[in-house]
């Protein structure tokens, strides 16, 4: 996984999607490579949510990895927009790992400071 935060805003193509500036952004390469018709996908960016987009799940769920809250997240947040479908066939290792990565973005940076 690889942190980064988008300083330019990002053109819209069919598998990227606008990112407001200064907004931080983790890019998660797959293990295993999503096939989108001739495409394949080998790494999606999880962008830091805000409270809107967290609506309809529990931040309690979020943080315990709970497939049913991240399949809601999941399309808000990334780029290639991951749809339902494909996070419920995806590999559990990039399941975890895009979790995980959301995680990160709920972890206030006064502790990120401490475990470093």
């Amino acid at each position: 996984m690889i942190d980064k935060t988008e300083s330019q805003t990002a053109e819209t193509t069919d598998t990227q999607t606008v990112t407001a500036p200064g907004v931080p952004t983790e890019v998660v390469e797959l293990e295993t490579p999503l096939q989108r018709g001739k495409t394949l996908v080998n790494e999606i960016t999880v962008r830091k949510p805000m409270s809107g987009g967290m609506r309809g799940v529990s931040l309690v769920d979020i943080m315990n990895l709970d497939v049913a809250a991240l399949t809601k997240v999941m399309p808000r947040i990334t780029t290639p927009a991951l749809t339902e479908a494909e996070l419920k066939t995806m590999d559990i290792v990039d399941l975890v790992q895009l979790g995980t990565a959301l995680n990160g973005f709920l972890t206030p940076k006064k502790f990120k400071d401490i475990e470093a």
